[in-house]
């Protein structure tokens, strides 16, 4: 349906400078227009079930959340899940790969929002355009076999996605929100708390005890109306080490230090590092040493060490939007790490963690 039509007249007196111009489809209306099919569920619940075997050292596999910084562009989207299902079969034994489905994009102060907020690139904010096309896209990287990851930025748009992720993360911004933590709390998939912007792992210990507990809470139920949730608690949940203000959080003191907070807390050593933001300086093509700084950890017996993160696209770098045509491949948010360089470092590992 195209949304020009679901454009509807004020019916009811809105709040000061507030204004509804598009009315979008319920979650439940979506998901039944966009089915996620029978072997595909069960394909999901298989990924879920592998994410969560290595949280919990069942699995001595490597966790890695790869892919775009967040997704603008099908086209190259789908040309890089293609490469990643090929790579997953090489390397499968030894890492379990994640694609990133990043369709939200959190600002600090204004700027593009992500696919679901602006799939047209051209500050139309054709929610319902984008709502559709993430979806699809989504189930396209899951017919390639693939686990998608996204991160959980927006807790109404969380039920569009839901059934289709294998893993999801809360950023530094939102780790500290107790809607996110109650969200949190009634997911069926493991979930990463990212540390706080100045870099302690305080505010994701409580988040991941939060999330750990069931809750009742103001929510929206699949038809998109307003309901009282009540969620079960969510125990597939564990930190990510992302860096902050003061630098990168990486090395093996600032690791140690996050484990005993993990221990103080009383919460599981598990523990994923995010190549790029603080622990890259910001710069793509500092996160090969970060990802092979955590290998050695890993390799010399770290076993709370369970995962990476990596921003990479097609090629490497970043390019603005609205400032002429768009280069092919190329991120318009973060920088990334291009493919050349991701699948070498990808095999190489691979390579070391079988030795």
């Amino acid at each position: 349906m195209h949304s020009s039509s679901l454009a509807l007249p004020l019916t009811q007196p809105q709040a000061a400078n507030t204004s509804v111009s598009q009315r979008l489809p319920s979650p439940h209306l979506l998901k039944q227009q966009m089915p996620l099919s029978s072997v595909l569920a069960q394909q999901v619940e298989q990924h879920r079930q592998a994410v969560r075997a290595i949280l919990e050292g069942r699995d001595k596999r490597l966790l890695v959340i790869v892919g775009p910084c967040s997704i603008h562009d099908p086209r190259s989207a789908l040309e890089y899940a293609d490469r990643l299902a090929e790579l997953s079969h090489e390397v499968g034994e030894r890492m379990l790969l994640v694609m990133r489905a990043y369709v939200e994009k959190p600002r600090t102060t204004v700027g593009w929002k992500g696919l679901v907020y602006d799939p047209h690139l051209d500050g139309s904010d054709d929610m319902h355009a984008g709502l559709g096309l993430s979806r699809g896209l989504m189930l396209g990287m899951l017919e390639r076999g693939l686990p998608i990851a996204t991160e959980l930025l927006q807790p109404m748009a969380a039920g569009y996605f839901d059934d289709l992720l294998s893993w999801a993360a809360i950023g530094a911004r939102t780790t500290e929100s107790q809607v996110h933590r109650e969200m949190v709390s009634g997911l069926g998939l493991p979930v990463g708390f990212k540390n706080g912007t100045d870099g302690g792992v305080g505010i994701a210990a409580d988040a991941i005890r939060s999330a750990a507990h069931a809750h009742r809470h103001f929510g929206m139920d699949a038809q998109g109306f307003p309901a009282l949730v009540e969620t079960l608690g969510n125990p597939d949940t564990h930190l990510v080490l992302r860096g902050g203000h003061k630098g990168p959080n990486h090395d093996a003191t600032s690791v140690e230090q996050a484990r005993q907070g993990l221990t103080k807390a009383g919460l599981a050593e598990r523990i994923m590092v995010d190549c790029s933001h603080a622990n890259s300086g910001k710069d793509p093509l500092r996160q090969p040493a970060v990802f092979t700084d955590v290998l050695d950890q890993r390799l010399a017996g770290d076993k709370t060490l369970v995962g990476v993160m990596l921003e990479s696209h097609l090629f490497d770098g970043c390019q603005p939007l609205g400032k002429g045509a768009l280069k092919y491949g190329v991120s318009v948010t973060d920088g990334c790490l291009g493919w050349t360089s991701t699948q070498s470092l990808l095999r190489e590992a691979a390579t070391r963690l079988s030795r």
